[in-house]
């Protein structure tokens, strides 16, 4: 798989996915980047991107020319027309439903936006989709960017040790993951959940599907209606609310 990444500011990509375990599986050559400068493609002796707005307003937009003649040098060389991507908070909101949409593609080509934004009629004539990594404002598209390729990179088989490092995670499936444990067992005086030390197979899975609905519901509760609850989970998860508001519920007894 390729990602290639429109932007002003290259080093800040290629520094996030150069990093870690992108880094690695990039070394490997299991996924390949390339980074555009756009500012290589001005037609002026300054290398300017952008200008005025029309209309008024304040701050400068990026202009037509640039962007398209960057984008054009990417899709002269590729052998089909790879998915463009524009980084912007008008775009539907990322998710790992879309993480996992995105993967099906050969090539992606990421155009990050800088200042007030990129002129529309470019974005227009070369953008396939929008996306937002969420309802806020970046100074420009390179974060964003690099959020969408680690989400997506990470399920290309060979990034991670083996599918089921990604697979069984929070958004995989329609809620939240359930908590994690490693050594020491006791910390701080709080103990392991004695399931996940039985070794009981069968109730640790149970106990892991509990306890995402359980998290889902405490966390993420507009999540919940994609959840199959039944009327014995509910019994249960009930049952964990109360025990929970007792360990929380501050003492009021007379400390004389």
């Amino acid at each position: 798989m390729r990602f290639t990444v429109l932007t002003l500011f290259p080093e800040q990509v290629r520094n996030f996915v150069e990093a870690s375990i992108t880094g690695r599986a990039l070394a490997r050559d299991i996924f390949a980047l390339d980074t555009v400068q756009i500012r290589d493609f001005c037609d002026n002796a300054y290398n300017k991107v952008d200008d005025t707005l029309y209309g008024g307003g304040t701050g400068m937009l990026m202009m037509c020319e640039p962007v398209y003649q960057a984008w054009n040098s990417v899709i002269s060389q590729a052998k089909e027309r790879p998915h463009t991507v524009f980084l912007s908070p008008q775009g539907a909101v990322f998710t790992q439903k879309k993480a996992q949409e995105l993967l099906e593609y050969r090539h992606l080509v990421f155009l990050c936006g800088h200042y007030e934004g990129i002129d529309r009629r470019v974005l227009d004539e070369i953008v396939d989709e929008e996306i937002s990594i969420g309802d806020y404002v970046l100074t420009g598209g390179e974060i964003a960017a690099c959020t969408v390729i680690d989400a997506v990179a990470r399920m290309i088989p060979g990034v991670l040790p083996s599918s089921s490092a990604y697979e069984e995670e929070s958004h995989m499936g329609a809620g939240l993951e359930a908590p994690q444990y490693t050594h020491p067992e006791i910390w701080h005086d709080m103990r392991v959940p004695s399931v996940l030390t039985s070794g009981h197979h069968a109730n640790i899975r149970e106990w892991k599907r509990l306890m995402s609905i359980y998290e889902t519901w405490r966390k993420r509760p507009d999540l919940l209606a994609n959840l199959e609850v039944s009327e014995s989970d509910w019994i249960t998860l009930l049952a964990w609310r109360a025990a929970d508001a007792d360990k929380n519920e501050p003492d009021t007894k007379d400390s004389d």
